[in-house]
């Protein structure tokens, strides 16, 4: 996956950041009551959001036709498009894509005082909001308009129940490697004993990791990583492809460990 650096506060402009075209689109960048708005157009690479972020503003991660996964320290958690992540400024926290997908990341100075609390959370507003947001994230928006939708954005999004992701800091040890490529990637068929060879370690080593970590072992740690993804999935992709992109090559094995963990089917949980 490609890297993207520090969110530019400036005019509205085409750039790239790797190979990665990025459209950004600012209203009243001046006074910090402005807002910037970069759109990451499907790839077949999505981008990372790293850890060394910009601290001047807070941030707000959307995307409307995929999968966002959310790391900080040892929480994780799978957004579909029903969801936005609040991030505050100073606050570090991983965001990736799962696939070719619009991604949009919102930048602002000023915020509610309900958002400005919270460090990092996940927010499910109503469609609207993110109607609103897709409404300037393209070319040709009068500045006051812009300005109107984020003031729109901004006041939805204060009256939201938030899900907070707090931070426990999960280290550098071998299973947190392996989870954090998993999260990547929940259908990586890596299994434990070839996790082991690359980091170095013993297949005993890495399964102690987990089980000292994560309280659970590698297989019962990445099905339900898998599951919570193929959750998040389920709104965008059939049964059938979801279970694909989870990693199994059985759909009646992807149900019925879907519908354990779950207490349904996946065709009833999408609706």
């Amino acid at each position: 996956m490609s890297s993207i650096g520090h969110p530019p506060w400036g005019a509205p402009t085409a750039t790239a950041a790797g190979a990665i075209a990025v459209e950004e689109y600012g209203y009243g960048l001046g006074p910090p009551t402005g807002v910037l708005v970069l759109r990451y157009p499907p790839q077949a690479a999505v981008p990372d959001f790293p850890p060394d972020r910009d601290d001047f503003v807070h941030q707000l991660f959307w995307s409307p036709d995929g999968v966002l996964a959310v790391h900080r320290g040892d929480t994780s958690r799978f957004l579909s498009s029903a969801e936005m992540l609040w991030v505050r400024r100073g606050v570090v926290a991983e965001v990736h894509g799962l696939g070719r997908q619009t991604v949009l990341r919102v930048c602002v100075r000023q915020a509610p005082a309900s958002l400005t609390a919270l460090e990092a959370g996940v927010l499910a507003p109503e469609a609207e909001v993110g109607g609103r947001l897709l409404e300037i994230a393209r070319p040709g928006v009068e500045e006051q308009d812009g300005l109107r939708a984020r003031h729109d954005v901004l006041e939805a999004l204060a009256g939201c129940r938030a899900v907070h992701l707090g931070h426990v800091d999960g280290g550098a040890g071998p299973a947190h490697t392996v989870a954090q490529a998993l999260l990547h990637d929940p259908a990586d068929p890596t299994s434990l004993t070839d996790w082991a060879a690359r980091l170095h370690v013993s297949d005993k080593t890495l399964q102690r990791h987990f089980v000292r970590e994560f309280g659970t072992t590698f297989t019962a740690w990445r099905t339900t990583t898998r599951l919570r993804a193929a959750a998040a999935m389920l709104r965008h992709l059939s049964v059938t492809e979801t279970a694909h992109r989870v990693g199994y090559t059985s759909v009646s094995a992807f149900t019925a460990a879907f519908t354990r963990e779950f207490g349904t089917s996946p065709g009833r949980y999408a609706g």
